[in-house]
């Protein structure tokens, strides 16, 4: 989906760091889980994630975070998507971006949605992913993750573009 005006980016500089960081820690589920804006910039500036902002017409409308270095190769730590401009496309938009950047390193995108966020999770089912867990109070009681994936196949057949086959690199 192509959203009109609409630029996916890396993040830069302190002041987009805070203007996400804001985003993430006055929307759910970051209130419900209790997310602080030190927690939410000290994981907007983490060497070990990527984060990209959607900019509006210049205007950062959201952003997502992933980790490409860990078992979950290509997991979705956080998206979101200011209030404001939400149903125009952009959480879409984002998606795609993350698709095409994972599905170059890996056949598979990981996320985990709360269990109390019905709203991202038929989001996410609409865009093609799968539960295939549940990860009980793994962040506050009373609540689950859920595990979710969208895949290409197995990393067994996995070959990155260019040829290079790294379906021995786990295991």
């Amino acid at each position: 989906m192509s959203v009109e005006g609409l630029v996916i980016r890396p993040i830069q500089g302190e002041d987009e760091v805070r203007t996400c960081a804001a985003m993430m820690v006055s929307s759910e589920p970051w209130i419900t889980l209790g997310r602080t804006f030190e927690q939410a910039t000290r994981i907007m500036t983490s060497p070990t994630r990527e984060v990209h902002v959607a900019a509006l017409d210049g205007e950062l409308v959201g952003f997502v975070v992933l980790v490409m270095r860990v078992v979950l190769t290509g997991f979705v730590q956080s998206l979101a998507v200011r209030e404001d401009v939400r149903g125009r496309g952009i959480g879409t938009a984002l998606m795609a971006f993350v698709e095409e950047r994972v599905f170059r390193d890996s056949p598979n995108v990981f996320l985990c949605v709360s269990s109390f966020n019905d709203g991202a999770r038929r989001f996410y089912e609409r865009l093609g992913y799968s539960v295939v867990g549940e990860l009980s109070e793994i962040l506050v009681p009373g609540h689950s993750e859920i595990l979710m994936r969208k895949s290409t196949g197995p990393w067994s057949a996995f070959t990155k573009p260019g040829g290079q086959d790294d379906s021995g690199s786990r295991g």
